[in-house]
């Protein structure tokens, strides 16, 4: 079954909290209801008990998709990274979530204004082994709570181009799991395509994020960092004519593949520049119509 959700960044940004920092929890929630999306995923303008957010979304309509974590395992043990993912695993597993987004950030420079993307960490070919080993750890901790953990390939971070994510899947133990992100995907400069097509076995979740060439083509020419980028427009949504990601060819993949789960439309952008409610209808309209063009959503056709 698919499901479609969106994600708050469009109206108020996470990393960079100069975006939509003025607008309301309440009305981006009721923006999301209104549009039609069935859940939402997290941000921090959320309620952090799982009593309150499930009664602040059930106003609107929305079931809790998931929420980001960030990962520290290039400094930290398994054991202090239980410790420190346990009470989001709780929140997750009493809102009924069957994902858990995370991200190792040791070193990540995404969140960092002036920090090019150059400035990345990188891991040495050595280990791979190691870091995916202590993330299967973390995996297996999750599944405790009946959550696949949704590993998610970023910008900024130690997996974000087609090579890293290969040796990252490549060394993932039987309970690691990947989400594709179709906009940092193309951002890395791989395919989404592609990377749909070899690893959409193991996909578990979907960030349908579109990209506009020319403004990546800049960023990455003058160095910019990641928040720059997105300041410049870098992201949009399926269905903006400016973005070049080819989400049938994704979606088709998937539906033969017989994925199931949320097609999460994200995008951040400056929400004064680019009004969250027409894009979001955008690419909710879009993705609908993609979905059942692909035989990917059977239940919705009409």
């Amino acid at each position: 079954m698919i499901r479609y959700g969106t994600n708050p960044i469009a109206w108020s940004n996470d990393d960079d909290r100069g975006l939509g920092g003025d607008i309301p929890l309440e009305r981006c929630l009721s923006d999301a209801g209104r549009i039609g999306f069935e859940g939402i995923e997290k941000g921090h303008k959320f309620p952090s008990d799982a009593v309150t957010l499930k009664a602040t979304l059930e106003r609107h309509g929305l079931a809790y998709v998931s929420g980001w974590h960030s990962l520290k395992l290039l400094e930290r043990s398994v054991e202090d990274e239980k410790a420190a993912i346990q009470p989001h695993l709780e929140v997750l597993a009493a809102l009924g979530c069957s994902v858990c987004i995370a991200c190792e950030t040791t070193g990540a420079v995404h969140g960092e204004r002036d920090a090019p993307l150059a400035h990345r960490p990188k891991l040495a070919p050595s280990g791979w082994s190691g870091f995916c080993a202590d993330v299967e750890a973390i995996a297996r901790h999750c599944r405790d709570y009946g959550i696949h953990l949704a590993y998610h390939h970023h910008m900024g971070t130690v997996v974000e181009t087609m090579e890293e994510i290969e040796a990252f899947m490549a060394h993932a133990g039987p309970s690691t799991r990947l989400l594709l992100d179709t906009g940092h995907a193309a951002f890395a400069g791989a395919d989404p395509t592609a990377v749909a097509d070899r690893y959409m076995d193991r996909i578990v979740h979907i960030h349908a994020k579109n990209v506009r060439p020319a403004i990546r083509r800049k960023a990455l020419a003058e160095g910019l960092s990641f928040l720059q980028a997105v300041r410049l427009g870098v992201f949009t949504v399926p269905g903006d004519d400016e973005g070049c990601v080819d989400f049938p060819a994704v979606l088709r993949i998937a539906a033969r593949r017989r994925y199931s789960g949320w097609l999460v439309a994200e995008a951040e952008q400056d929400p004064a520049q680019r009004d969250p409610v027409y894009y979001q209808t955008l690419a909710l309209k879009t993705l609908r119509a993609m979905a059942r063009e692909a035989g990917l959503d059977q239940e919705h056709i009409q």
